[in-house]
């Protein structure tokens, strides 16, 4: 049976294609690896949608559990949990994070 929070995060990354779970706001980030993640969307030119999980604690513990992933920031592409910071550097550095976007019919420009 799928709690009410469950319910609330699938809703949250139907909402859009590109979804972040993350620590402050991408105006003003509360931790540095959430303002990475920020920083690589924007790089990337990707429109995304943000949630604050400082301000809502069962969103905070629920994403965690949502994921299996222990850790903030979390993002999800086209409803697929793709990882936190280091994956999505790791996609960017090995060059992958194209061929996702791709895949997933992500708009984004990379200018390398």
């Amino acid at each position: 049976m799928t709690n009410k929070i469950d319910k609330k995060i699938d809703e949250m990354i139907e909402s859009d294609d590109v979804v972040l779970f993350m620590k402050g706001t991408p105006d003003f980030p509360q931790c540095g690896f959430s303002a990475n993640v920020v920083g690589i969307l924007n790089h990337l030119g990707i429109d995304f949608k943000s949630y604050n999980v400082l301000e809502d604690m069962e969103l905070r513990e629920g994403i965690k559990k949502y994921s299996e992933w222990p850790t903030i920031p979390q993002i999800y592409i086209k409803k697929e949990f793709i990882g936190g910071f280091d994956i999505l550097k790791e996609l960017l550095e090995n060059g992958e994070i194209s061929d996702l976007l791709n895949k997933k019919d992500i708009k984004f420009s990379l200018n390398s």
